[in-house]
């Protein structure tokens, strides 16, 4: 496991932002520097800038994926959302300068509330709660896919005709990056089976939306108070145009319904939600047909997408940790945690389990 301080100063040259910083955010007394710990992709920064708290977001350090972490894009398409009724934090400032820490980063207002990670607040704990978090949730998602990307300013940010076929193209293409290092450990033939389906199994025709890419429960934060209200969307370095379904379907892996299995990666996917009141996925899937006007066609196919890209992200992960480029935690539990989640996939195909 890299250190955490160590692996703190890889990512920061604290004074050489502060310089930087300064030019935009004026001069501070008091400057601290924190690493959150429960971001597992690119890496999140806490900013205290005197009585001002920011996020810095940034790609991890050493060496990454094609196309993945790309931190600018994220930005860009925060920055696109502000007057619109997605719910997405402020923006601060973005910096393609690689000098001032070691690569691009962007800045943005911290938001004060709670994600729903590990277990639900205690002042969320009822019925008519869950209810409204699952309802604030799908609803949510409706708005990122009915954002009229043209007006604004998104029209270029990506090829939606197409896209379906080229994320399983491209989540193969992750995968092979990672089995570079990883197939040394242990191999998961289960995954090239896998590959295989999707490939014959893609649909060829799909709405044009935004998508986000990586929506889930706990990349949204609730505000303080009751009941429940939705008040930002973060992790955005995969969004584009593209298929809402995919979206959906990536959002459905994190819910878990009662009577489910136990979760392959557990610090990933929690269960709480299978308590009373939280609708299940079949609801979720009601209400954002219902609100959007699209039909969740080819239900299996997505599903499988949706744990085939976590099989990606969770060998790229360990791939990291085995490079020693992470200091996350979560990284080695990849070694067991992906080969179980391909074993659960190849029962979705087969009709044996259902997500």
């Amino acid at each position: 496991m890299t250190d955490e301080r160590s692996y703190l100063d890889r990512l920061v040259d604290e004074a050489t932002l502060e310089s930087y910083l300064e030019t935009h955010l004026g001069s501070a007394e008091s400057v601290t520097i924190t690493r959150h710990d429960e971001g597992h992709s690119n890496e999140t920064l806490f900013l205290e800038w005197d009585d001002q708290e920011f996020v810095l977001r940034r790609p991890p350090a050493g060496k990454t994926a094609e196309s993945a972490h790309d931190v600018l894009r994220e930005y860009r398409t925060i920055d696109a959302l502000q007057d619109t009724d997605v719910p997405v934090p402020k923006t601060v400032l973005s910096c393609d300068d690689t000098s001032v820490i070691g690569s691009e980063f962007y800045v943005m207002v911290l938001e004060e509330g709670d994600v729903l990670r590990d277990e639900e607040p205690d002042r969320f704990a009822a019925p008519e709660h869950r209810s409204r978090i699952g309802r604030e949730l799908v609803d949510s998602l409706a708005e990122i896919h009915s954002v009229e990307y043209e007006a604004v300013g998104l029209a270029d940010f990506g090829r939606p005709e197409g896209f379906t076929e080229r994320q399983v193209n491209r989540w193969q293409q992750q995968l092979e990056w990672a089995f570079e290092v990883t197939r040394n450990e242990r191999e998961i033939p289960e995954l090239d089976s896998i590959g295989e389906w999707l490939q014959a199994n893609v649909p060829t025709d799909h709405e044009h939306t935004l998508v986000h890419g990586d929506y889930k429960l706990d990349n949204v934060l609730f505000e303080p108070g009751t009941p429940p209200t939705l008040g930002a969307i973060f992790d955005w370095e995969l969004s584009t145009l593209g298929d809402p379904l995919t979206d959906l379907g990536w959002m459905l892996l994190f819910w878990h319904d009662e009577g489910d299995p136990d979760p392959a990666m557990p610090d990933l996917m929690s269960t709480f939600m299978k308590r009373d009141g939280y609708p299940t996925r079949d609801e979720l899937v009601n209400r954002y047909e219902r609100h959007t006007g699209i039909e969740f066609q080819n239900r299996r196919f997505y599903q499988v997408l949706a744990a085939y890209k976590m099989a990606g992200l969770g060998e790229m992960f360990f791939r990291r940790y085995l490079e020693g480029n992470s200091a996350d935690s979560l990284y080695p539990q990849m070694e067991e945690g992906v080969p179980k989640l391909a074993e659960q996939t190849l029962a979705i195909i087969e009709g044996d389990q259902e997500l």
